[in-house]
């Protein structure tokens, strides 16, 4: 039996009744990151192609991108709907094959299309670009939708939405050292065919 809150007389003694408080267990803040980190990641699979869409858009339109129109639209959207859809799993893998694979090939098909080192390079500061700016603008406001998150605190979200994009930065770095390394590579073959 529950007893209502406030004050009540027993045995000639006044006792007051708290209410009673039933507390949610709390999620320690390591497990917070990473629960919103793969929700996040799933956000950005899921709206890839927006995200794709935006940056075809701005390959387009940005003068530092202006050759890029060689390259065949449904092999370059194909590209960067895969980067996006592949984060999460290019990023949890602490090996870099897929990833080297991924953009050295890419680097490669971009010296054979003629474009210039620095648009490639470019290209995927863009790619960079689009998806900090999503994870920045959809990160706490798709969190903050999360009922089951009310008690957590804003710090232990920003600290985990920080790191992530710490790894969204490292998996670029590594990204662009492989797209210049194919892109270097597929120069030094040409070169060697004269």
């Amino acid at each position: 039996m529950e007893i209502p809150a406030g004050r009540v007389q027993c045995r000639g003694k006044l006792l007051v009744v708290q209410p009673q408080v039933r507390r949610q267990k709390e999620i320690p803040s390591w497990r917070s990151d990473a629960l919103l980190s793969a929700r996040l990641f799933e956000l950005i699979q899921t709206h890839a192609e927006h995200l794709t869409r935006d940056v075809l858009k701005d390959y387009a339109t940005n003068p530092r991108t202006r050759h890029w129109n060689v390259v065949p639209g449904a092999e370059l959207e194909q590209r960067v709907i895969s980067t996006y859809k592949n984060l999460g799993n290019w990023i949890s893998d602490p090996r870099e094959e897929a990833v080297q694979a991924e953009y050295e090939e890419w680097g490669r098909k971009r010296y054979r299309n003629g474009i210039p080192l620095s648009e490639v390079v470019f290209a995927v500061i863009l790619l960079k670009h689009h998806l900090r700016k999503y994870i920045r603008e959809h990160g706490l406001v798709e969190h903050s939708r999360d009922r089951h998150a009310s008690q957590e605190i804003l710090p232990v979200h920003l600290y985990g939405i920080q790191e992530m994009n710490y790894l969204v930065g490292d998996f670029f770095d590594k990204a662009l050292y492989h797209l210049a390394r194919g892109y270097e590579m597929e120069a030094r073959a040409a070169q060697g065919t004269r």
